[in-house]
């Protein structure tokens, strides 16, 4: 079982997770575990600006409505483990623009989980809800995105699309494996961490933009989700990280 974000997940072999930062994770396996991890730093290489070339930000990371993770056919496992291979020898070298090959690697391991995560999402959703219920789900994400800064209330939503809140309840239950009160929240979180990231914003005014008047309470909050305050999150994986050292 792997537990991510308060939500848990059964998983087997051959599954590629997908964490960002802070990200809270556990995973506990019936026995032996094994498996191969790519830790990057963003000043490495940032999901968020080289999003329209590899597109997984939103997709194989912080993608708030859809599972952490995705099944690895052998085939295409086998193909995954030989980019991790190329990227490890590279590493144990010092050769003529070595990070920029290690990176080529990287985006093209990234853009090939991307699209397994695609297409099994198109599956998953064809073979799980109904036009109805598809439509409403899409009303629900497309409310979120337009109103997480000033609205974070369910019972909000429920008002946005006409339903009683234990309707939307149930139906965000059975189909994210969250409450909707967590899918508003994380996508708060993300959006902060965004703005940590990429701007020079006071936290302050990221927290007002936000929809959070008191700053201190908007760090509890943060803290809340992500173990970390927001100047230790942006002095830690934020642009400006090197000037915090």
């Amino acid at each position: 079982m792997a537990t991510v974000d308060f939500s848990e997940y059964p998983f087997r072999e051959n599954t590629l997770f997908a964490f960002y930062p802070y990200q809270p994770f556990m995973l506990q396996p019936k026995g032996p575990l094994m498996g191969v991890a790519i830790q990057f730093h963003h000043d490495f290489f940032c999901i968020y600006r080289h999003h329209k070339e590899i597109a997984a930000n939103g997709i194989l990371f912080n993608n708030v409505y859809e599972q952490p993770f995705i099944w690895l056919q052998e085939s295409t496992k086998i193909k995954l483990l030989n980019i991790v291979q190329e990227i490890a020898g590279e590493l144990k070298m010092e050769k003529l623009r070595r990070d920029e090959v290690i990176v080529s690697y990287l985006k093209i391991f990234l853009v090939l989980a991307t699209r397994i995560k695609l297409e099994q999402q198109s599956v998953q959703e064809a073979d799980a809800i109904s036009d109805k219920q598809r439509l409403l789900i899409q009303d629900l994400r497309n409310a979120i995105e337009e109103n997480f800064r000033l609205k974070h209330a369910a019972s909000d939503y429920a008002d946005i699309l006409h339903l009683t809140p234990t309707a939307l309840a149930r139906i965000t239950k059975n189909h994210f494996n969250k409450t909707l009160s967590d899918l508003i929240t994380d996508r708060i979180v993300i959006e902060a961490k965004r703005e940590l990231y990429l701007t020079d914003k006071t936290v302050k005014e990221i927290a007002y933009e936000l929809g959070y008047e008191d700053e201190y309470y908007f760090s509890r909050f943060f803290k809340g989700k992500t173990d970390v305050s927001p100047q230790l999150y942006r002095d830690t994986v934020g642009f400006n990280r090197g000037a915090a050292n």
